[in-house]
């Protein structure tokens, strides 16, 4: 029999009181047995020797005895302001690397309720969910013209069937006091008219870009927003992006030296002939409206500057059933005062490529995906000695929409003027409306010189 089978059986037939002498210890002891087995064993025997006590006492259970220990609460600093977050006691050494402050999302009735207007691909994939991310904003009511998508919907986001509206219902969101801003996603064409339903209906308005088809109804958006006392902001998620401000800071400051030239472009091969993209009523134009836009506006963005001059050209496969109305591919050249050069091209015909690199004469700056969703990528390069030493920047991602959302609810909560309002969207329409005449006209069209940097957007978000 093994020494640990006879020690077993040994201590069963002990007395009731189950003690071992010394000298019955060291001799079944002496046999093998290695102290900590020796412990488990006598915790299998329901034999617990004295020193397991604890002054909190234990929890029986059929695995032994669990520890109970008193329930304690770590230090925290708790401010009376919702918005601020809870400070918790500092665990890592200040030489490391600190984790960002916790989560201060807003209670559900301090959150600013939004209409979703359209439950195409963009609210469905990304703007519906974003809200979940969102910590100062709430989706309370939709607008739809399918009475099936809008009931599925619905209950998948828990909205109240008296907050679904058709697009002939839309102006009851008048009387919806749940709703205090409009999020516009809609086919482009459509914006004007329904920006300027929603401020009449007492709406703030998150319009999708690009803000409209001409910059005759960007006015209109605008003006009709100012005479209702509304907000009005378009749904630029770049600018609210940690990778591109960061970008942005290292041009402002200089980082890399004087900034000399861009190289920009995003394009994809898009298909489906039938959708509204390739409808000139609806989309306005092709790959420039749509995803060019892109390209212009974080280009503004990043140098903080307008362009005075651009030159375009135009082109279309021919025969190709998409681009009877629109255009497949545009490719364009931007001049800034400041002597910069934007070269940049866009496409509906061409694999999904989207990036942009700025050049300046001591490195450059990378971002490669650069306008995606997600998994965007910064790079920079300077000469370090005889080498050039090229670093990868790890940014966690954020949800573009979720920050672009609670940005516009910040300003509704704090009666703030957004970051890009109307009057960036119009700028970005003026010179799309430039492109086209110049790849019309065959010649360079300039544009009014504006000295002001950030001369169309709003105070700088905080976060």
């Amino acid at each position: 029999m093994k020494p640990i089978d006879r020690f077993v059986n040994f201590l069963l037939d002990k007395p009731s009181d189950g003690r071992v002498s010394r000298q019955e210890f060291l001799e079944l002891t002496g046999r093998g047995l290695a102290v900590g087995t020796v412990g488990s064993v006598l915790i299998a025997c329901d034999k617990k020797p004295e020193s397991t006590a604890s002054a909190v006492g234990t929890t029986d259970t059929p695995s032994g005895p669990v520890p109970k220990l008193p329930a304690t609460s770590p230090p925290a600093t708790v401010p009376s302001d919702p918005a601020k977050p809870i400070e918790l006691e500092q665990i890592k050494a200040k030489t490391e690397q600190q984790e960002a402050p916790t989560p201060s999302p807003l209670p559900a009735d301090q959150r600013v309720g939004y209409a979703v207007v359209g439950l195409g691909h963009l609210t469905l994939n990304q703007i519906l969910p974003a809200f979940g991310a969102a910590k100062k904003s709430k989706v309370v009511a939709l607008v739809s013209g399918s009475p099936e998508k809008l009931q599925k919907v619905a209950a998948q986001y828990g909205i109240k069937k008296e907050s679904c509206y058709s697009y002939a219902d839309y102006d009851k969101l008048r009387d919806n006091k749940e709703v205090q801003a409009i999020y516009i996603v809609l086919p482009n064409g459509m914006h004007a008219e329904y920006t300027i339903r929603g401020a009449q209906a007492g709406k703030h308005i998150l319009c999708e870009k690009p803000m409209a088809n001409t910059a005759a109804e960007c006015q209109a958006m605008i003006d009709a927003c100012q005479k209702a006392s509304r907000k009005l902001m378009i749904a630029y998620r770049i600018q609210y992006e940690p990778h591109h401000k960061i970008v942005r800071e290292m041009v402002q400051k200089e980082q890399f030296g004087k900034v000399k030239s861009i190289l920009a472009n995003n394009g994809q091969n898009s298909d489906n002939p039938d959708h509204w993209r390739f409808k000139k009523a609806l989309a306005g134009g092709g790959s420039l409206p749509d995803v060019g836009l892109y390209c212009i506006n974080t280009i503004r963005y990043v140098l903080g500057e307008e362009p005075s001059e651009v030159t375009g050209y135009v082109h279309s496969t021919p025969n190709d059933p998409r681009f009877t109305e629109v255009e497949e591919q545009v490719n364009w050249l931007m001049k800034f005062p400041s002597g910069v050069q934007a070269c940049c091209a866009t496409s509906y015909g061409h694999h999904d490529d989207k990036n942009y690199k700025v050049l300046a004469d001591k490195g450059w700056i990378k971002m490669d995906p650069a306008f995606p969703y997600k998994g965007l990528k910064l790079a920079t390069s300077q000469a370090q000695g005889k080498q050039n030493q090229e670093t990868q920047h790890e940014i966690s991602d954020q949800d573009q929409f979720a920050t672009e959302i609670d940005h516009f609810s910040e300003c509704i909560l704090d009666n703030k003027t957004p970051f890009t309002p109307g009057e960036e969207g119009l700028q970005d329409q003026k010179i799309i409306e430039a492109i086209y005449q110049s790849a019309r006209e065959g010649r360079p069209v300039k544009l009014a010189v504006v000295e002001k940097k950030d001369a169309f957007r709003g105070p700088e978000p905080t976060a």
